[in-house]
């Protein structure tokens, strides 16, 4: 890596940070419940695809590779016949997934105050 890139402080409200990029990953439609599921338990494709239940084969593929990429996964191949391959979360990744559980959790019990908020907006 060059010193140049080394020494630049990231800032995801910098237009050209890859941070930003990262973050937007990270916090897509998929990768959030993908991250989520993970702290739970490594998984195999398939269990994934349940566990996140409305996502397509091909949205799980394409964002498994989008988190493997920035390093927030690890995508093992078992040596099994026929072979098998699972997810787990890097360090990083627990991190990451940790602290999206915590929203999570926070916006579901959180839902009878949304659901009063959208009401009183909708009567208006």
């Amino acid at each position: 890596m060059s010193e140049a890139v080394e020494s630049l402080e990231a800032s995801v409200f910098a237009r050209e940070c890859g941070s930003r990029r990262t973050l937007q990953n990270a916090t897509s439609r998929w990768a959030v419940l993908v991250l989520a599921a993970l702290t739970e338990s490594d998984y195999r494709f398939n269990a994934l695809r349940r566990r996140v239940d409305g996502v397509s084969e091909r949205m799980l593929a394409q964002t498994l590779q989008t988190l493997e990429r920035d390093g927030l996964i690890v995508r093992t191949v078992l040596e099994t016949i026929p072979p098998k391959v699972e997810y787990s979360l890097t360090p990083l990744g627990r991190e990451v997934g940790a602290r999206l559980t915590d929203l999570i959790e926070l916006i579901e019990g959180s839902m009878p105050a949304v659901l009063e908020a959208r009401a009183e907006h909708d009567a208006r």
